[in-house]
């Protein structure tokens, strides 16, 4: 998160939870072209204030929303996804993510030990994430978040998922943890190591102990990241490479497998 973005208070995280990250059965209609995007926008809002959002806070996240092009064109040619292991490597630039990460595990010897110490995750898939999601932090994202959020959650494709989303991402307005015009990357991801929004109430974490979690910063990134995977089953001292105990944890992070055996050999590489 950039400074626009208040810090989440970590105290808060359980009452978010608490209260519940869905909204209601969705009844609002999906659609394919931003045609029926503004009526979606007025429904979804109604559904959202029976579910405790008020309208202040509606107001506020989609007084500059639109329907977000560039994000649905960037969710319907992911074709780096369908390139074999090695092109896909290539494309992502693993050796230099490799070289510049073992630079970066010494440079952040003590918070590395501090986290795995604490979650039980090496630096090695740590920082392999960190350097595919963002570039190691260089590039969150410039896209309005909730445009990007409520494009999908009205787009047919995978509506009911982002649409959990767009209601966390409601709650994070509301309690002042994100700001109504934030900006991140094409899909509603957050941070250095790119967090949907109901991750962020689900796993963010206050890696350098300052009483707050900023998904900017790269000790609470980093921090949030491990805590995802434990909380995804990773277990202390096992292997993560496809067929061993935390490859499992791995693929909860992403879907497709050719980005969860390059974070695996990344990891592996960078951890010697």
């Amino acid at each position: 998160m950039k400074c626009s973005a208040r810090r989440l208070a970590a105290w808060g995280f359980a009452a978010l939870i608490t209260v519940g990250i869905s909204g209601p059965a969705h009844a609002a209609q999906c659609g394919n072209t931003s045609k029926g995007f503004s009526n979606w926008v007025e429904q979804f809002k109604n559904e959202a204030k029976s579910a405790g959002i008020s309208q202040n806070t509606l107001d506020r996240a989609f007084k500059n929303a639109r329907y977000a092009t560039k994000t649905i064109s960037a969710d319907r040619n992911q074709k780096s996804f369908k390139l074999s292991f090695d092109q896909f490597m290539r494309k992502r630039g693993a050796a230099t993510i490799v070289s510049k990460g073992k630079r970066l595990k010494k440079q952040n010897a003590s918070l590395f030990s501090a986290l795995e110490k604490k979650y039980g995750v090496p630096a090695g898939p740590l920082i392999a994430i960190w350097g595919m999601e963002s570039g190691f932090g260089s590039f969150t994202g410039n896209q309005h978040t909730v445009s990007a959020v409520a494009t999908l959650a009205y787009d047919c494709r995978r509506s009911a998922f982002f649409t959990e989303q767009l209601y966390a991402l409601m709650q994070l307005i509301q309690k002042g943890w994100l700001s109504p015009d934030f900006k991140g990357a094409a899909h509603g991801e957050i941070g250095q190591t790119q967090f949907l929004p109901a991750n962020v109430a689900r796993f963010a974490a206050d890696g350098d102990r300052n009483g707050s979690v900023n998904l900017g910063s790269k000790a609470d990134a980093l921090a949030s990241t491990a805590n995802f995977l434990r909380g995804h089953g990773w277990s202390r001292g096992g292997g993560y490479q496809q067929g061993e105990t935390n490859f499992r944890a791995i693929q909860g992070w992403n879907a497709a497998g050719v980005y969860q055996k390059a974070i695996a050999k990344i990891g592996a590489d960078i951890d010697g």
